[in-house]
């Protein structure tokens, strides 16, 4: 053991330097820090071995090993089940204290909820901070102290909330000196246990955001900021965001905003995970078909808009916000099939998923959730191509065959709405 005493800052959702509360805090405490990040084998087991999320995760902690190694120190990265990692950090380190930033996922919550439990045990404290949101857990209540479960009302106690705040983003200066200096071998992607993706993670653009609200539901424009990745894996502070999208762009705020409705109801509501918001739908008979599913995830189903946004997905990581919302629609409404089928589709693919906005805007689209489209609202997915994409620009790119002898429609969009809304409003009388 070394009997230096230190402390540990415990890298999660939060891979940068720049603006990191939980970090700041540890560089402040005293001590000289240990910065440490733990490949979970419960998350890891899951995942395919060419996972491009894996590949984003591995190169950001290369990038900020390559930084602490210019100040004499390294990042120690570790592969296991968290507790059982800690458990070994003890007999390794005389450690003091632990910082780490909050997270609010069922599983993190009870990964968190162990490892904190442990280490009271053992005498060593510890210090959760707030920083991939700017609200979280109980900050945005009802006045009779219940949380929102409708999004407008949530978003104006937010902005009542976040007027009576400074939001501050911290200094970009570390002291570097303060991190404790040890030689570590940084370990390769393979003997993780992981393969390089060849799928990218697009660097962010902000300049999208001043024309945001012009160009959103365009999918052939390049008005996408890609910034969802990078908030996922905490690459970008919130905070340098909301501050940029309050003086910008006010739609583009109601994105961020949306992204801490979901989590908190995430939150408040794990249930949703596997269950309806709103049970009252649990009475829907999906028809379930693998062969149209199967069709659905190929982008084969005969309807353009649909097929280009599977396509784009399947191909890149990456879907169209406008188009996974006609695509979602489409598999719910026009197909019958259960929108738990959907989401575990979308969380296996996209690069920027993430269980709180994957799980609401799922059942937002079925109808089934909080605030949801109600369930007689079934895109029309040829007039939605006609809206937003009427000279054909993102189908073609996505969709090279496309022309007269394009493959059938799966199914007549007459014929499905009736369908769905005779089922919904069936499985509603149950």
């Amino acid at each position: 053991m070394n009997n230096k005493e230190i402390v540990v800052f415990w890298f999660r959702r939060d891979l940068r330097f720049y603006d990191n509360l939980g970090l700041k805090k540890a560089l402040s405490s005293g001590y000289k820090v240990l910065p440490i990040f733990i490949f979970d084998e419960n998350i890891l087991d899951r995942l395919q071995k060419a996972d491009a999320r894996v590949t984003f995760i591995y190169k950001n902690l290369q990038s900020l090993n390559n930084e602490l190694k210019r100040y004499g120190s390294l990042l120690l990265i570790k592969k296991g089940i968290p507790l059982e990692v800690w458990k070994g950090l003890l007999n390794e380190f005389t450690i003091k204290k632990v910082f780490f930033n909050r997270d609010y996922e069922p599983y993190a919550l009870q990964r968190d909820n162990e490892v904190s439990t442990f280490l009271t045990h053992n005498s060593i404290a510890f210090e959760s901070c707030k920083d991939q949101v700017i609200f979280e857990k109980d900050d945005i209540l009802k006045d009779n102290g219940q949380p929102y479960t409708i999004y407008t009302p949530y978003k104006n106690r937010w902005l009542e909330h976040f007027k009576q705040i400074k939001i501050k983003v911290s200094d970009t200066t570390l002291d570097f000196d303060n991190f404790y200096k040890h030689v570590t071998e940084f370990p390769s992607l393979i003997s993780i246990g992981f393969a390089k993706s060849e799928f990218k993670v697009l660097p962010y653009n902000l300049n999208v955001i001043d024309n945001y609200h012009i160009y959103r539901n365009y999918p052939a424009e390049e008005s996408t900021s890609n910034l969802s990745p990078h908030l996922r894996f905490g690459t970008v502070s919130i905070r340098k965001l909301v501050e940029l999208a309050q003086n910008k762009n006010e739609v583009f705020l109601s994105e961020l905003i949306w992204r801490e409705f979901f989590m908190q109801i995430l939150f408040h509501y794990p249930e949703v995970v596997t269950y309806n918001f709103k049970r009252k739908y649990d009475g829907i008979k999906w028809r379930n078909n693998g062969e149209e599913f199967e069709k659905w995830c190929r982008g084969r189903t005969g309807y353009p808009m649909v097929d280009a946004g599977m396509r784009q997905l399947n191909q890149t990581g990456y879907m169209h916000n406008r188009v996974r919302m006609i695509t979602a629609s489409f598999l719910c409404k026009h197909l019958l099939i259960d929108w738990r089928w959907g989401e575990a589709y979308f969380a296996e693919k996209l690069l920027d998923y993430e269980l709180a906005s994957n799980n609401g805007n799922w059942q937002w689209a079925a109808g089934t959730g909080c605030d949801a489209a109600p369930y007689f609202r079934v895109f029309n997915p040829e007039s939605q191509l006609e809206k937003f994409d009427p000279e054909n620009n993102y189908i073609k790119k996505w969709i090279p065959e496309l022309g007269k002898d394009y493959i059938r429609p799966i199914v007549e969009h007459k014929f499905a709405r009736e369908r769905a809304l005779k089922v919904y409003e069936e499985g509603l009388k149950k």
